[in-house]
């Protein structure tokens, strides 16, 4: 059972404050869904009223993205710390890009929760925004290093595309039948993105090309890349 705490002294507020996030983000872990965190809920387990939530958050969808918002920084963190560490630009991006799917499905509710549902909080706008950032600056190395073409915002829309779709639908599809090493998976959606920007970005959108024709071209080319 949670001990009623007394009331708070002056100064005493932002670690009220933190010590509500971090309750909540435990409810939000444990059950997994966005039902589960109420005020209520965390009152009851912070060992506050309901009111001394409501002080520090107008609502519970202020809770919940507060909530989400903490980890958040990880998420560039990670990506940026992940394509520093390869010199090769086209190669960092896929690391980039590895570090930001991870990074999902280790957060899978508050992953959901920012960028699997509509919002007009302009907090969580920021984060997505963020996210694009992220794969934009490895984007803009490979643009510059003359393996991508185009410009590198629009560019990393569509990888960005491709790996939220890959760990969205992991997140939001569990029961799919899933190979037992999901990390195939994700490098599967890495090279497939990442190869196909990088052909599609030489190749005029109106071109017709016959499969016939695709199929030797790429056998060959795939021939010459893998002599390296």
């Amino acid at each position: 059972m949670s001990t009623r705490r007394v009331r708070a002294r002056p100064g005493e507020g932002s670690q009220l404050r933190e010590e509500i996030l971090r309750v909540a983000e435990e409810l939000l872990e444990e059950d997994g869904k966005e039902e589960a965190l109420t005020i209520r809920a965390v009152a009851q387990r912070a060992g506050v009223t309901t009111p001394s939530v409501y002080l520090h958050f107008a609502d519970k969808e202020a809770l919940l993205e507060a909530v989400c918002l903490r980890v958040w920084d990880e998420l560039g963190n990670r990506t940026r710390e992940a394509s520093a560490e390869v010199d090769d630009p086209f190669a960092a991006l896929a690391s980039s890009g590895r570090a930001y799917m991870r990074f999902a499905l280790e957060h899978p509710a508050q992953y959901r929760i920012l960028m699997m549902r509509p919002s007009t909080s302009e907090a969580v706008q920021s984060a997505a925004a963020a996210c694009v950032a992220s794969i934009a600056e490895a984007t803009a190395l490979c643009v510059e290093a003359g393996v991508l073409r185009g410009d590198p915002d629009e560019l990393a829309l569509g990888l960005l595309s491709a790996v939220h779709g890959c760990a969205s639908l992991i997140i939001a599809q569990p029961a799919f039948p899933w190979p037992d090493d999901l990390d195939a998976v994700l490098d599967h959606t890495i090279w497939m993105s990442g190869l196909g920007t990088a052909l599609i970005s030489r190749i005029p959108r109106d071109a017709t090309i016959a499969s016939a024709d695709l199929s030797v071209e790429l056998d060959a080319l795939a021939a010459r890349l893998s002599v390296h």
